[in-house]
Protein backbone atom coordinates (compact mmCIF):
# COMPACT_ATOMS: atom_id res chain seq x y z
CA UNK A 1 0.00 0.00 0.00
CA UNK A 2 2.74 1.97 0.53
CA UNK A 3 4.75 1.71 -2.44
CA UNK A 4 1.47 2.02 -4.43
CA UNK A 5 1.32 5.65 -2.67
CA UNK A 6 4.42 6.76 -3.51
CA UNK A 7 4.21 5.87 -6.94
CA UNK A 8 0.93 7.44 -7.53
CA UNK A 9 2.75 10.51 -6.23
CA UNK A 10 5.74 10.44 -8.40
CA UNK A 11 2.71 10.18 -11.59
CA UNK A 12 1.14 13.01 -9.70
CA UNK A 13 4.52 15.38 -9.90
CA UNK A 14 5.35 14.22 -13.23
CA UNK A 15 2.15 15.11 -14.58
CA UNK A 16 1.89 18.22 -13.12
CA UNK A 17 5.62 18.87 -14.29
CA UNK A 18 4.63 18.06 -17.90
CA UNK A 19 1.34 20.47 -17.48
CA UNK A 20 3.37 23.12 -16.54
CA UNK A 21 6.17 23.06 -18.74
CA UNK A 22 3.70 23.01 -21.94
CA UNK A 23 2.01 25.75 -20.12
CA UNK A 24 5.28 28.10 -19.43
CA UNK A 25 7.96 27.19 -22.22
CA UNK A 26 7.81 28.13 -25.75
CA UNK A 27 9.28 24.79 -27.44
CA UNK A 28 9.70 27.10 -30.30
CA UNK A 29 12.04 28.79 -28.75
CA UNK A 30 14.54 25.71 -28.05
CA UNK A 31 17.39 25.42 -30.00
CA UNK A 32 16.89 28.27 -32.01
CA UNK A 33 19.09 31.15 -33.05
CA UNK A 34 17.97 34.70 -31.81
CA UNK A 35 17.87 37.90 -34.19
CA UNK A 36 16.74 41.48 -33.67
CA UNK A 37 14.17 43.33 -36.47
CA UNK A 38 12.54 46.21 -36.46
CA UNK A 39 8.99 46.36 -38.00
CA UNK A 40 9.19 49.47 -40.67
CA UNK A 41 6.49 48.99 -42.55
CA UNK A 42 3.28 47.53 -42.71
CA UNK A 43 3.06 43.85 -43.43
CA UNK A 44 2.07 42.35 -47.05
CA UNK A 45 -1.58 40.98 -46.42
CA UNK A 46 -3.09 37.63 -47.76
CA UNK A 47 -6.16 36.46 -47.52
CA UNK A 48 -7.69 32.68 -47.55
CA UNK A 49 -10.40 30.58 -45.61
CA UNK A 50 -9.37 27.65 -43.14
CA UNK A 51 -10.69 24.29 -43.53
CA UNK A 52 -13.77 25.01 -41.43
CA UNK A 53 -14.55 27.69 -43.98
CA UNK A 54 -13.77 30.62 -41.73
CA UNK A 55 -11.89 33.52 -43.44
CA UNK A 56 -8.44 34.85 -42.12
CA UNK A 57 -5.81 37.60 -42.86
CA UNK A 58 -1.99 36.80 -42.05
CA UNK A 59 0.70 39.65 -42.88
CA UNK A 60 3.83 38.69 -44.18
CA UNK A 61 7.24 40.66 -43.57
CA UNK A 62 10.38 40.39 -44.85
CA UNK A 63 12.81 42.30 -42.82
CA UNK A 64 16.60 42.07 -42.16
CA UNK A 65 17.38 40.70 -38.52
CA UNK A 66 20.96 41.04 -36.60
CA UNK A 67 22.22 38.47 -34.33
CA UNK A 68 23.79 40.09 -31.31
CA UNK A 69 27.53 40.21 -33.26
CA UNK A 70 25.88 42.52 -35.80
CA UNK A 71 25.27 40.00 -38.33
CA UNK A 72 22.58 40.26 -40.51
CA UNK A 73 20.10 37.68 -41.53
CA UNK A 74 17.27 38.44 -43.81
CA UNK A 75 13.60 37.26 -41.66
CA UNK A 76 10.82 36.09 -43.83
CA UNK A 77 7.97 35.45 -40.96
CA UNK A 78 4.12 35.42 -41.03
CA UNK A 79 1.79 37.82 -37.81
CA UNK A 80 -2.10 37.22 -37.66
CA UNK A 81 -1.87 41.25 -37.12
CA UNK A 82 -0.38 44.13 -38.57
CA UNK A 83 2.48 44.69 -36.00
CA UNK A 84 3.38 48.03 -35.08
CA UNK A 85 5.80 50.06 -36.89
CA UNK A 86 9.00 51.07 -34.73
CA UNK A 87 8.44 48.05 -32.63
CA UNK A 88 11.59 45.81 -31.70
CA UNK A 89 11.10 42.38 -32.01
CA UNK A 90 13.59 39.85 -30.42
CA UNK A 91 12.69 37.07 -33.14
CA UNK A 92 13.83 32.99 -33.30
CA UNK A 93 15.12 31.67 -36.18
CA UNK A 94 16.40 27.69 -36.99
CA UNK A 95 17.94 26.00 -39.76
CA UNK A 96 15.20 23.88 -40.75
CA UNK A 97 12.11 25.93 -40.20
CA UNK A 98 12.91 29.90 -40.48
CA UNK A 99 11.22 31.99 -37.85
CA UNK A 100 9.80 29.75 -35.50
CA UNK A 101 8.58 32.76 -32.67
CA UNK A 102 8.92 36.37 -31.61
CA UNK A 103 7.91 38.37 -29.40
CA UNK A 104 8.23 42.52 -28.70
CA UNK A 105 11.13 43.63 -26.41
CA UNK A 106 12.49 47.26 -25.53
CA UNK A 107 14.75 49.07 -27.47
CA UNK A 108 17.17 49.24 -24.44
CA UNK A 109 17.00 45.30 -24.50
CA UNK A 110 18.74 44.61 -27.78
CA UNK A 111 22.03 44.29 -27.99
CA UNK A 112 24.49 46.50 -28.73
CA UNK A 113 25.72 45.63 -31.98
CA UNK A 114 21.78 44.71 -33.20
CA UNK A 115 20.59 48.13 -31.93
CA UNK A 116 23.48 50.31 -33.77
CA UNK A 117 22.59 48.17 -37.07
CA UNK A 118 18.40 48.68 -36.17
CA UNK A 119 19.03 52.68 -35.69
Amino acid sequence: MKKLLIALIVLIIIIGGGLLALRFINFNQIGADTYYVKITTDGKTTSGRASNGQAYTDYNYNLPGYDENGKEKEMAFIAQKNLRKDAYLEVFWKEDKGVTSYKEVKQTDLPKKAADKLK
